[in-house]
């Protein structure tokens, strides 16, 4: 008799159906599985044979062969146990049926009992697109498949409970449809800081737009301190975002039954010891059961990627970063495989103008020479920086800014700018792009034309700044975003001078001197 059984797998960051098919055959007791598996996968055999005799049940004398099928795909993971252990219970007939429209994943113990497993959100969400209407998971990943929309989730701890549940002894409590409702944010306030008004105004403007930011200045003038902050003023994630950004931290093992979904934009701030596959993305396991994982890039997706000490970076994974914030994507290629992963992120850096931090700092602190300068921030590339759309100095806060405590905007009041500027840019763009910074050159030509004096100051500033093509068309969409800010349809001059003010260091990282 064979017997099948519907259940989900992962490939990158989304899911697809997978059947575990059961056959039980005459001849000397043995327990294939085939369809590709890795080395979790075919362990799940004696997991499986514990599981059914520590539950009272009879594990079958006989040759057993378990299909996954497609069979073409490689299956990774511990997630078809469950499946597995169902399908070997129906075909010996200690199982009457099994609802059609269900499917079943998770990982047992050897007592019976059902462990969570990662990417619970993604085979869901393939679930619903699969026509699944009821879903059994673990317990501890049943709040977090319980997002997507059209399925009844059961949440179940033990084999038992679900035997009980399915000869109708006892029926599950299906998991409540939660809400997607912001929360408290978890984020320190703006309120907090003193002075940096210019900073806080360039950060306001690249939340507002998604752009790219560099901040530039000696230790202890507050970098670390802004861009920490940021995240408190990003806006609001829709829920196309919020699935997408879950799916990707549910695959790297981030979400847990108490945060089993992500409310507010990530906020990653890698070490600079990392290497670039930790970056972009590379192979998590050991031999066959490695499996390509997302990285830092990817984990970013939608929020905020902090690179404190930018020049402190290798080389390498600083380039990594040049397809992702060009086409939103990375494409990791490893001997396991190749997988693409979003990875449309806000980039925000921080520097020290020299080595030692004091260059141009009164009192004559540094004793970095001209060279060492020049040297130190060659350290970042030309391409690197010129993806780059807003740079701004961070100088050091004199005596009496520290002595006095005026009161501070607070986030929650630049956040509502911030969010009304995004509004503006989804009605305009009705979901051809998600903001400013990814404009094409469609919308550039549409919504990013220039007046005959904002074009004469274009001019001045394209050739005195040295600027390419791709800083001139990030200098026009820094300044859509101002002007969004300000409640402007057209450019206005003002607006585009305040966006060519943030190109001016480029100048500085060229030359080695004092901007």
């Amino acid at each position: 008799m064979v017997a099948k059984i519907r259940s989900l797998g992962l490939q990158g960051i989304g899911g697809y159906e997978v059947s575990a098919e059961i056959f039980l055959s005459g001849g000397l007791p043995q327990f294939d599985v085939v369809g590709l598996p890795d080395a979790a996968v075919r362990e799940a055999r004696d997991r499986v044979r514990a599981s059914i005799k520590n539950c009272g049940l009879d594990f079958p004398v006989s040759r057993l062969t378990v299909n996954l099928a497609p069979a073409d795909r490689r299956k990774a993971g511990t997630v078809y146990d469950l499946p597995i252990l169902l399908g070997i219970l129906l075909a010996s007939g200690q199982l009457k049926s099994v609802p059609e429209d269900a499917a079943f994943f998770g990982e047992l113990s050897l007592a019976g009992e059902v462990r969570p497993v990662r990417g619970a959100l993604p085979m869901a969400l393939a679930a619903e697109k699969a026509g699944i209407r009821s879903l059994f998971v673990p317990a501890a990943n049943a709040r977090e498949a319980a997002y997507a929309d059209g399925l009844t989730v059961y949440g179940v701890r033990h084999v038992k409970e679900l035997l009980a549940h399915l000869s109708g002894e006892a029926l599950l409590s299906p998991e409540s449809i939660p809400e997607i409702a912001p929360e408290e944010l978890l984020f320190p306030d703006y309120a907090e800081v003193k002075g940096q008004e210019n900073v806080k105004r360039a950060l306001e403007v690249a939340a507002a737009g998604g752009h790219n930011l560099l901040m530039v200045g000696p230790p202890g003038s507050g970098k670390s301190m802004l861009a920490k902050r940021l995240p408190s003023i990003l806006p609001d994630m829709s829920r196309e975002e919020t699935m997408e950004s879950t799916g990707i931290w549910s695959i790297r093992g981030l979400t847990d039954e108490n945060r089993p979904i992500l409310r507010q934009r990530p906020f990653r701030a890698p070490h600079h010891t990392l290497s670039a596959a930790a970056m972009a993305g590379g192979l998590q396991g050991v031999g066959s059961s490695a499996q390509i994982q997302p990285g830092e890039v990817s984990l970013a997706h939608n929020g905020v990627l902090f690179l404190d000490e930018l020049p402190e970076f290798r080389r390498d994974v600083l380039e990594v970063m040049r397809q992702p914030l060009e086409d939103g994507v990375v494409t990791v290629a490893r001997a396991a495989g190749t997988a693409v992963f979003p990875s449309r992120f806000m980039l925000v850096c921080a520097m020290n103008p020299c080595k030692c931090g004091w260059y141009g700092a009164p009192g004559g602190r540094c004793r970095c020479s001209e060279k060492s300068v020049r040297e130190y921030h060659s350290r970042i590339s030309g391409p690197l920086m010129d993806r780059v759309d807003i740079i701004v100095e961070v100088p050091s806060l004199q005596y009496e800014e520290l002595r006095r405590r005026p009161e501070a905007e607070s986030s929650e009041e630049i956040r509502a700018r911030v969010n009304a500027a995004r509004s503006v840019q989804r009605r305009r763009f009705q979901g051809a792009v998600e903001c400013n910074a990814h404009m094409g050159p469609k919308e550039m030509e549409a919504y990013c034309s220039l007046t005959p004096e904002g074009e004469a100051l274009m001019e001045q500033a394209f050739h005195s700044l040295g600027l390419t093509a791709r800083s001139y068309d990030r200098i026009r969409r820094v300044a859509r975003t101002i002007a969004d800010l300000a409640g402007e349809r057209d450019i206005a001059p003002e607006h585009l001078a305040e966006a060519v003010q943030y190109r001016t260091y480029d100048l500085f990282l060229a030359q080695g001197g004092s901007p």
